[in-house]
């Protein structure tokens, strides 16, 4: 049984071998942080982590956010498809308890509006469960428009929201697992929650 806290911890993994090895500037965090500032209203404190593509250092980032660092979201980028050194999934799963992949299957859809090859993503989601706490593990494209595609989703030029994205399920499954309540802003990402599950606004 999970215990829910209080602060929001949020986990962002970068994996790519040349950012972290310094050949250039890692452009995942920084878009995963400028979309986060502007999506979550609620207060929320962040953990980065920028690894190499190496099985075994995912998979001990990944346990290290959750179980340590005690992160309730876990989002990373990079190393999803499918060249020999794409890992970022095994170790997703290798550290899971639950697969959550309807996450991935949204991802996949979204893309699919821009580009034939958003089919070779291998994008998924994971739940890992620890005897007290409990986490949502994301994986995400390595392209900061991606990222805030696949996260938003895609409206018209009205505002309208033609495909939706993948976070406005994220505020009630962290619920689910007993985390902390999130709230968004609606004009970024609107959450969807049963209204059983509402809760007044923050003041």
């Amino acid at each position: 049984m999970t215990t829910p806290t209080n602060e929001l911890v949020i986990g962002l993994v970068s994996v790519s071998d040349r950012a972290s090895g310094g050949v250039y500037e890692d452009k995942g965090i920084p878009a995963l942080q400028e979309w986060l500032a502007t999506a979550i209203t609620t207060p929320y404190r962040i953990e980065t982590r920028l690894i190499p593509d190496e099985r075994a250092e995912i998979e001990r980032t990944l346990a290290e956010l959750v179980d340590t660092a005690r992160c309730h979201l876990v989002l990373t980028t990079g190393g999803t498809g499918p060249a020999r050194r794409d890992v970022t999934p095994e170790a997703t799963l290798a550290v899971a308890t639950k697969e959550m992949p309807g996450f991935g299957e949204q991802m996949r859809q979204i893309s699919l509006k821009f580009v034939p090859t958003a089919i070779l993503s291998r994008q998924t989601a994971v739940i890992r469960e620890t005897a007290d706490h409990a986490a949502l593990i994301m994986n995400l494209p390595g392209q900061p428009k991606s990222i805030k595609e696949t996260l938003e989703g895609l409206k018209d030029e009205q505002g309208k929201v033609v495909v939706g994205g993948i976070f406005a399920a994220v505020p009630y499954c962290i619920d689910l697992i007993g985390g902390p309540y999130m709230e968004t802003d609606p004009a970024v990402s609107k959450t969807f929650r049963p209204k059983s599950a509402l809760r007044p606004p923050a003041n």
